[in-house]
């Protein structure tokens, strides 16, 4: 497996130390899901729609009702930084 190649693509540095760490690691990691390809799923029907039955009703905790929504100026009145009408966050890049 090519750690330094996956570290790549995440945008992460690496040390030689940490690829000598994360190989074993991640030829680990890829020999479980090897031993999950596996497993025989021949006779298992395939599931859709999540843990219920296609098309079958769920219970929900209230009526899906129509309200109004809060409006910008009372969204923003609570919150720790607004910016000319908008939310201000910190930058994640």
């Amino acid at each position: 497996m090519d750690v330094r190649k996956i570290a790549k693509l995440a945008h992460l540095d690496i040390t030689d130390a940490e690829v000598e760490m994360y190989t074993p690691q991640l030829s680990q990691i890829v020999g479980y899901v090897e031993q999950l390809n596996e497993i025989d799923t021949s006779d298992i029907e395939p599931m859709l729609g999540g843990l219920t039955a296609e098309g079958e009703k769920t219970d929900s905790i209230r009526d899906d009702v129509v309200l109004a929504s809060l409006g910008q100026e009372t969204a923003l009145s609570e919150a720790p930084s607004a910016v000319s009408g908008h939310f201000q966050v910190p930058k994640v890049l």
